[in-house]
């Protein structure tokens, strides 16, 4: 498979992308430079708007607008640019990490933990408190569904495993955590993670300049190499959802990477599940 730059942006810390079906455009954010990115394949453009923060995912709002995972909670943006904080940590030594919405709009975010307190994972209702599905997390990324919903996979990546819960998708319920894929045979750690049609979850490995994709029974099944070592996050995109997105960091790297920090683009891998916009 090819892969072909997307971008030549050199971002420092690029995370988390997300295809909008509704404007034919790709999320992504810079993370610590707290800028959402809006980047349209079909004239290259790419658009930017500031969070006001370190932003680690912005997804599509079934209202219109965004759904934001930030540092301190999780807020929602309307179609007039109007802001609201949605959730709200208690806890100010978490920071928030990845999200993902499930096919049916629930939003699902992970924390960072912090020097004191640990990281969770949780859904964040339009409404009420976060349920707890994990606690005891150090580093929450990745958060993927199989395509008929019945699982949810997950990372934690000092862990070095893709996780897989039951999933129950009438009720929002995520149970029975259990280890599904261990990585240790690599420099690389797992970070973002995506699924197809067929089943198979994709992962990208931060310091393994690389995207895997793993079957459902967690035996590794396809390697594809990056021209940059710091991969964070794959998501698939395009008209008809065939086109791996990946996103990388220059964050420590100087010049020793030139591609390092770009938007990668690998056509034709698979054919990813569609998105669902949080319905909140």
């Amino acid at each position: 498979m090819s892969v072909e730059v997307a971008l030549a942006v050199r971002a420092h810390f690029a995370e988390r992308p997300a295809w909008d079906a509704r404007s034919g455009t790709l999320l992504w954010v810079d993370m610590g430079e707290g800028d959402i990115h809006g980047y349209r394949p079909s004239d290259g453009s790419d658009t930017v708007t500031a969070a006001g923060g370190p932003v680690a995912a912005a997804l599509p709002r079934a209202g219109g607008g965004l759904v934001l995972s930030l540092r301190d909670g999780v807020a929602v943006t309307g179609p007039d640019g109007s802001r609201r904080w949605l959730a709200q940590w208690p806890d100010q030594d978490v920071r928030g990490n990845d999200a993902g919405i499930d096919a049916r709009g629930r939003l699902w975010v992970g924390t960072m933990a912090g020097e004191s307190s640990p990281g969770w994972l949780a859904r964040i209702p339009a409404d009420g408190p976060p349920h707890l599905a994990a606690t005891g997390v150090r580093l929450s990324n990745g958060i993927a569904w199989s395509p008929d919903a019945t699982r949810m996979y997950y990372v934690d990546t000092p862990t070095r495993r893709i996780d897989v819960f039951d999933y129950d998708i009438g009720t929002g319920q995520a149970a029975n955590r259990r280890p599904l894929a261990e990585i240790t045979d690599t420099e690389g750690v797992p970070d973002g993670m995506c699924t197809d049609t067929a089943g198979g979850i994709w992962v990208a490995l931060f310091r393994g300049g690389a995207v895997r994709r793993y079957t459902p029974d967690g035996r590794l099944d396809r390697e594809i190499a990056l021209p940059a070592s710091l991969t964070t996050a794959c998501g698939f995109g395009g008209t008809d959802l065939t086109d791996l997105y990946v996103t990388s960091a220059r964050r420590d790297l100087g010049d020793i990477e030139p591609e390092a920090g770009n938007l990668f683009v690998i056509p034709g891998v698979a054919q990813g599940l569609e998105g669902v916009a949080f319905d909140g």
